[in-house]
């Protein structure tokens, strides 16, 4: 084969290879050498390779989501196929997957320098057949236990992990100046995969009269597989590619690390738990409304977080942040108002109001995040450092995830106490009210070095 060209810079000549040797004993396509902030090595290969693991790794995740949705969209179908589960039951069975999969964001992180990124892209990838078949196995048993379906339900969290190993991967392949932009298109097509999967189950399963709920997962199987073919010979494992765990312990111990987990519940959590929920409020206050409209809210919230960090680059993420949290805040009040009126058109609209405002407020928190960092260590903030920045990146994505755990169990505890979906969504008012607060007083009020460096 030939050599890949090579690219001379004025100070050095650097080669940019699609896959270079590895150390002896290392096995599978190993890059030694990646230097992406080297505009000669960027330019002379570095970009195509890049762009080639994020390609890649996109697919993967956005099965992973897909898979992390799969429940969302199967629980509000099972009393068609025969399941007699309580709401609340069905609640649980929404909410466990987005509790596993918050937990294991962090360790799915760290999986990457260690195995490296084609190899720990092939393993999560694959390890999405275990929810997926299980699912299969269990929807076709309307004598299942809770307990045993609930454990089933569990297993969809391995594809929230793959969200956050992902995003791991292409942060050491991209350069700083194009980091974000990578990241921003990684995150937005994984998102997609809630809004695909809430859109082909309810074609897929349909059987005359009732409903094949193992074709959603076995329509998966394919595509899974692909992904993990795909991964295992495309992909590379980069030997520069270093996690540092104490950016973790130094991340824990700063204050802004926690302010801007809090936040992220508001706007990933929101997210990630009204696209678990949304089918399953359709279907209980609307039956006459066809389920498959419901993948809407996931789509647009996918596709206007990159314009949160493209905004938040102009006017700040903070004030960006505040203007999110009061369209939210309209947003579920609105519902409240649908709901008392049995008013579909203002109940759906009012829903993709709200997944209009947590796809933007994503993007705006994560742009918070260096900007914050770097002005609290200038003050004399501590541990406020690019590895505390860093860690906080991790932290924040994990915790924001418990938010898809406490948005369905909002919605099951004011089921059962008051009957109605409103006592959660006043709740959820309040808690954009508070959220926005403390987004102001940390870091947008006027006079402050926050608010002048425009975090």
């Amino acid at each position: 084969m030939a050599a890949p060209p090579a690219v001379t810079t004025p100070d050095r000549t650097r080669t940019a290879p699609p896959q270079a040797p590895g150390r002896p004993g290392r096995r599978g396509r190993w890059i030694e050498d990646w230097d992406p902030e080297d505009p000669g090595f960027w330019a002379g290969g570095g970009r195509r390779v890049a762009r080639r693991n994020l390609v890649l790794s996109v697919f993967a995740e956005f099965l992973g989501f897909c898979v992390w949705a799969l429940w969302s969209i199967v629980v509000p179908q099972l009393p068609a196929a025969g399941f007699a589960y309580s709401a609340d039951q069905m609640f649980w069975l929404i909410a466990v997957p987005a509790l596993v999969g918050a937990t294991l964001r962090i360790p799915y992180t760290l999986a990457v320098p260690v195995f490296g990124g084609r190899t720990w892209t092939v393993v999560s990838a694959s390890l999405l057949l275990v929810p997926v078949l299980a699912m299969v196995w269990a929807v076709q048993r309307p004598d299942t236990s809770f307990g045993v379906m609930l454990a089933v339900a569990a297993l969809a969290g391995f594809g929230g992990g793959n969200f956050a190993s992902s995003m791991a991967n292409i942060s050491f392949f991209f350069p700083e100046r194009a980091k974000g932009a990578a990241l921003g298109w990684n995150a937005a097509g994984g998102n997609l995969g809630t809004a695909a999967v809430q859109l082909a189950v309810p074609l897929v399963i349909v059987t005359g009269a009732g409903v094949a709920l193992e074709r959603a997962g076995l329509m998966l199987v394919p595509f899974v597989l692909l992904a993990a073919v795909l991964a295992w010979r495309y992909m590379d494992n980069l030997a520069t590619a270093r996690s540092d765990p104490r950016s973790f312990v130094v991340a824990l111990r700063e204050p802004h690390t926690w302010i801007i987990s809090f936040l992220y519940i508001g706007t990933f959590g929101s997210f990630i738990g009204f696209s678990g929920v949304f089918p399953t409020l359709l279907a209980g206050q609307f039956p006459e409304v066809a389920l498959s409209l419901a993948f809407l809210g996931a789509l647009v919230g996918s596709v206007t977080r990159p314009l949160g960090g493209v905004l938040a680059d102009r006017w700040g993420g903070a004030l960006l942040t505040i203007a999110c949290y009061g369209v939210m805040a309209v947003g579920a009040t609105s519902a409240v108002i649908a709901l008392g009126s049995r008013s579909f058109p203002l109940f759906f609209g009012s829903f993709l109001l709200l997944f209009v405002a947590t796809g933007v407020g994503n993007g705006a928190v994560y742009r918070m995040i260096p900007v914050a960092f770097r002005v609290a260590g200038a003050a004399g903030g501590g541990a406020a450092t690019a590895r505390a920045a860093a860690g906080c990146i991790g932290i924040a994505g994990a915790v924001g995830a418990f938010g898809g755990f406490l948005v369905p169990r909002g919605f099951a505890m004011s089921t059962a106490a008051t009957g109605s979906l409103a006592a959660a969504l006043w709740v959820f008012v309040g808690a954009y009210v508070v959220m926005a607060a403390v987004t102001w007083a940390v870091y947008g009020r006027r006079g402050t070095a926050m608010r002048a460096a425009r975090v």
